[in-house]
């Protein structure tokens, strides 16, 4: 059972006055004890003394007491003063005894080698305690010599009894003293340990809202004693840790908001190796699933090469910066670097990883750009230069000199298309291009496009199937832009379809979005290349040696403006064969 802060001091107190009033109790009886038996002692000795001078002034030779007179003396004394008187002759013999009657008297042992009167013989003054033959009684004795012809002693005595009846009395007004005394520190106890109880109990209240983290001061009189001081400077350590924990707090959140919005990927480790912080770049780079704080970096990061560099700068080296593929994701390219953080401890680390795929992806495209433009104009600068040279040297004949031109012209418009792409697709890329939104016909923006290709398809014996889905018959975009991109599909579907094959285009309503489909019954694309056929100059033929005849970036113009229309294109093979291409416009 637990006792209360109020209990235990209430009984601490309440304990102390006990202990302090008993023994003052015991000390106080025990002293008047002995001061009363000193007071009623001396008077016994003053009433011995004074039978004794009685009974010497009247004691002259013609007035020799007889026995019954002597008896009546001591009666008659006796009764005066309240006490047993004995009259003693020289011989020891009683002569007189107010307890006793005359007849009684013969009776009566010889007192001559009584205590008392031993010691009155020796000293003049004999005092005894002893139990009562006479009258089966403790009594106390006094004896004192007399100078009387027939009485050598006279003896005064007193019932014990009535000695302790004296000191009960004593004793029971101690007592009730005592008792009023220990009810008074009682309640003198309960008030001042309720009151400190009290107080103890606020600053305990204050110190519990403080643990559940609710730092606000408190409107408390602590008082001006030293549980008060305390409680003051403990209050004032809890209020100046909590500014400071608010301030690492606001700190804190800070720094995770700004290492969340990074798209580095940051982990902070401390001298012992534990994790203290991983952002959510992190996380995705290195495939963390879980993240639990303080465990060793070595048991969350299982790449070799990132542990390496942790465990250098742990040791405070700057170890160089690596370039790795995270686990599991080897199309992936990531830096990271490690540099030591010096604390009051040791030495930390702080690990940075930078995602440098899209980077090194765009110098690739940038190089392949390069490399596809350089192989794109010196096709038809190689021609129209050996053709010129050809008919700079003057030996050629009419009808080679025009079949020559045709391919001069020829290959210039192949130069004049390539430029004439590049410019739009950087007039894509830097914005430039606006859209006029309008409603127009689907079908008669699909007959367009197949007005404008149809000596080519005649040409190569190709049929196009159009089918026009109910409630799509009207689509909303700029109509010049979707027909350029619907143009692009169908040049590509004819260049890479065999002969005397089939186009189909389909135009339907799925949901909120239109669905504008052109299909062929060619080859189709191999399933590594569907991801990357929308890439400026990238061809599924790696071959450079058959011309398709395209400039390779009708694809890169189809999905820039389907893009502007808040659309998407799609690539994907057909069941039963060829390739269909798929845009989606809102």
């Amino acid at each position: 059972m637990t006792v209360s802060f109020r209990g235990k001091l209430f009984l601490a107190a309440f304990s102390a006055a006990l202990i302090a009033l008993v023994v003052a109790g015991v000390l106080f009886a025990q002293s008047m004890r002995e001061r009363t038996d000193r007071q009623i002692e001396g008077t016994l000795v003053a009433e011995a003394t004074l039978t004794a001078e009685l009974l010497a002034r009247s004691a002259r030779p013609e007035t020799i007491s007889t026995v019954p007179s002597l008896q009546e003396e001591a009666s008659r004394i006796g009764a005066l003063l309240g006490a047993r008187i004995t009259f003693i002759g020289p011989d020891g013999v009683v002569v007189g005894d107010s307890a006793e009657t005359l007849a009684g008297l013969a009776a009566m042992e010889n007192h001559a080698l009584r205590p008392e009167v031993v010691e009155a013989r020796a000293s003049g003054l004999g005092r005894a305690r002893r139990h009562s033959e006479t009258l089966k009684i403790d009594m106390l004795y006094v004896a004192v010599p007399v100078h009387h012809p027939a009485i050598a002693f006279a003896r005064v005595a007193l019932p014990l009894t009535t000695v302790r009846q004296q000191l009960q009395t004593i004793v029971n007004a101690t007592l009730l003293a005592l008792a009023l005394a220990l009810v008074g520190a009682a309640g003198i106890a309960w008030l001042i340990s309720g009151r400190m109880g009290l107080r103890v109990r606020s600053i305990a209240e204050v110190a519990t809202r403080y643990r559940r983290g609710d730092l606000t001061p408190p409107r408390l009189d602590y008082g001006g004693d030293e549980l008060g001081t305390v409680a003051r400077v403990l209050d004032d350590s809890v209020q100046d840790l909590g500014r400071r924990l608010e301030e690492l707090a606001r700190d804190r959140a800070r720094m995770e908001a700004i290492l969340a919005g990074m798209i580095e990927g940051v982990i902070v480790i401390d001298p012992q190796g534990r994790l203290q912080m991983v952002n959510d770049a992190a996380r995705r780079m290195l495939r963390l699933e879980e993240f639990a704080p303080g465990r060793h970096y070595l048991e969350t990061i299982r790449h070799p090469a990132i542990a390496g560099l942790v465990g250098a700068a742990l040791g405070g080296a700057t170890p160089d910066a690596l370039q790795l593929s995270p686990p599991r994701d080897p199309s992936r390219t990531i830096m990271a670097r490690a540099a030591p953080a010096a604390s009051g401890r040791g030495h930390g680390a702080v690990l940075v990883l930078h995602d440098i795929t899209e980077l090194r992806r765009a110098d690739q495209m940038r190089r392949d750009f390069v490399a596809n433009v350089s192989h794109e104009l010196r096709t038809p600068l190689t021609a129209i230069r050996g053709y010129v040279e050809a008919l700079a040297e003057g030996d050629v004949n009419a009808e080679d000199s025009r079949r020559f031109l045709e391919i001069i012209a020829r290959h210039t418009q192949r130069m004049e298309g390539l430029v004439k792409d590049l410019l739009r697709l950087a007039r894509l890329d830097a914005g430039q291009e606006t859209l006029d939104v309008s409603e127009y016909d689907a079908r008669g923006l699909v007959q367009a496009v197949i007005g404008d290709l149809a000596p080519a398809l005649e040409r190569r014996g190709q049929r196009v199937e159009v089918t026009i889905a109910a409630g799509a018959e009207t689509l909303r975009g700029d109509a010049a832009k979707l027909q350029d991109a619907l143009r692009n599909l169908v040049t590509n579907a004819m260049t890479y379809a065999p002969e005397r094959t089939g186009i189909q285009i389909d135009v339907s309503r799925e949901g909120g979005q239109m669905r504008v489909s052109v299909s062929d019954e060619g080859p189709g694309i191999p399933e590594e290349d569907l991801s990357r056929v929308f890439e400026r100059f990238y061809r599924v033929d790696k071959s450079r040696a058959r011309d398709p005849g395209g400039t390779g970036l009708g694809l890169a113009i189809v999905k820039h403006l389907v893009g502007l229309h808040g659309g998407e294109v799609r690539a994907e093979n057909r069941a039963e064969g060829g390739a269909r291409f798929t845009i989606l416009l809102p």
